[in-house]
């Protein structure tokens, strides 16, 4: 529900919405929107589209299920999730973890060459089986994020 009223509030902006979760740490309930746009976001991107999102919640959710709401950037090591994904990040270096194991490993890390025919195909640069390409059943992963090296 929050990801479709706010999906248009942030794609109006010029912005993408990367993802919406709710999740408790500690006694708190948070609820998260993750945006993103070329160059990255800005602080002011980031108000903006928290206002319009949460007035827009305060108006249909008169006892919200969360305690904080926040709008943020998904980061260096954003989340892949839709198809989209995968094509535009396609030649960056990806993390891949599986439901189950997948030739003894359930982490792979390696270039992402893109979604194909249902897998998500890596070139591994790290760790067991590194310069071989793998081809994962999209529905085995778990999740997948760029990968940053630091």
């Amino acid at each position: 529900m929050v990801e479709e009223l706010a999906r248009p509030l942030v794609e109006e902006r010029g912005l993408e919405l990367v993802g919406v979760e709710l999740v408790k740490e500690g006694a708190s309930r948070y609820l998260r929107v993750y945006i993103d746009k070329e160059g990255g976001v800005t602080f002011d991107d980031c108000e903006a589209i928290s206002r319009a999102v949460d007035a827009r919640l305060d108006a249909i959710l008169p006892d919200p299920p969360y305690d904080y709401f926040e709008v943020s950037s998904p980061g260096l090591e954003r989340p892949l999730k839709r198809d989209e994904d995968f094509a535009r990040y396609a030649g960056r270096t990806v993390a891949v973890t599986t439901f189950a194991s997948v030739d003894g490993q359930k982490s792979f890390v390696g270039e992402l060459v893109g979604l194909i025919d249902g897998n998500v195909v890596l070139r591994l640069t790290q760790g067991k089986g590194q310069g071989k390409e793998i081809a994962l059943d999209r529905k085995l992963v778990a999740s997948a994020r760029l990968h940053v090296d630091f």
